[in-house]
């Protein structure tokens, strides 16, 4: 076994745990429910939703990104951010392709798909590379400056010339803290041009992400509010154990457009009340654990002011 929590190992990232969230695991072990559905187990559901409404208000996120009670974003817990990038990738893949056919009735879906291209900095986990071979869209690289950062400039004139070879540019990936050397992308400067180009933007802020609970590290989320979706991992810094990989989006209709399907043995007498949520329809698998009880468990035990003490140490 290579011990992720030994003082003496140095690769990859630090892997996060607590005795509220073992605790919480065997807990979520012994209940063993499968909450695919609101009727599975609405509390599985239920906790999820609030839990990730608390950790996005931890910080800060704009409210749109929040389920609230009237809310039309909110926020899902997937097993790591790979997933969370792929499915930002389907969704936006999806609801391009709908956008140009509605403008275009003349070109088959076939068509859009071979002209789709999505973005990412040259220091952009592999992941992001991975979720396009996997969507079967081209992907390019955005050279990066001299502190390994993708700004306005550069996005801007790689867009300029896609689009006049005829292609379509879809999705962006920006990264907050890359793998490489922990550099930003600078979200204010390329924010507004995903807006302006129509893009799905999506925020990759896997290992950095856990300090944006800190006042003085928030900065570093600056133009999030411009973004389609964000994603960090609370397993790797936040004293949570994998797999927790918290994902938002602005428009959940957006995810449950690309992967709704309905047949009849998973259907229930509440799922078009409007009221409940079913979050197969945000996800890759159809079963999930009950992860948002690891959650509940270190925020309530460690409060965000603990928390915040354990980033700063």
């Amino acid at each position: 076994v290579t011990h992720w929590h030994s003082p003496y190992f140095f690769a990859y990232f630090p892997a996060a745990s607590s005795f509220p969230a073992l605790l919480a695991d065997m807990l979520c072990g012994g209940i063993g429910c499968v909450g695919f559905s609101w009727a599975a187990s609405p509390a599985c559901t239920e906790l999820e939703t609030v839990m990730l409404d608390w950790l996005g208000k931890m910080i800060n996120l704009p409210e749109e990104f929040l389920a609230g009670k009237d809310g039309q974003g909110g926020g899902v817990i997937q097993g790591s951010a790979s997933e969370a990038t792929l499915i930002s990738l389907l969704a936006a893949r999806t609801k391009t392709i709908r956008r140009v056919q509605s403008e275009k009735p003349e070109l088959t879906e076939a068509d859009i798909m071979g002209r789709l291209v999505a973005y990412a900095s040259d220091q952009a986990h592999s992941s992001v590379e991975r979720a396009a071979l996997i969507g079967g869209v081209k992907i390019k690289n955005v050279s990066s400056d001299d502190t390994f950062s993708i700004c306005g400039s550069a996005l801007k004139k790689v867009l300029d010339e896609d689009k006049a070879s005829g292609l379509i540019p879809f999705f962006f990936c920006a990264t907050l803290g890359t793998t490489p050397c922990c550099s930003f992308d600078k979200l204010l400067e390329l924010g507004p041009i995903c807006n302006k180009e129509n893009i799905w933007m999506h925020i990759d802020a896997a290992y950095a992400g856990s300090a944006f609970i800190c006042p003085e590290f928030r900065h570093l989320l600056n133009g999030v509010e411009f973004a389609d979706s964000f994603n960090f991992n609370p397993h790797k810094w936040l004293l949570v154990n994998f797999d927790c990989s918290a994902m938002w989006v602005k428009k959940r209709s957006d995810l449950t457009g690309a992967f709704k399907l309905e047949p009849l043995y998973l259907q229930h007498h509440h799922q078009e009340s409007g009221l409940v949520t079913d979050y197969r329809h945000w996800q890759i698998p159809l079963g999930r654990r009950f992860r948002s009880l690891k959650l509940w468990f270190v925020l309530r035990i460690y409060g965000v002011r603990g928390l915040q003490e354990h980033i700063r140490k």
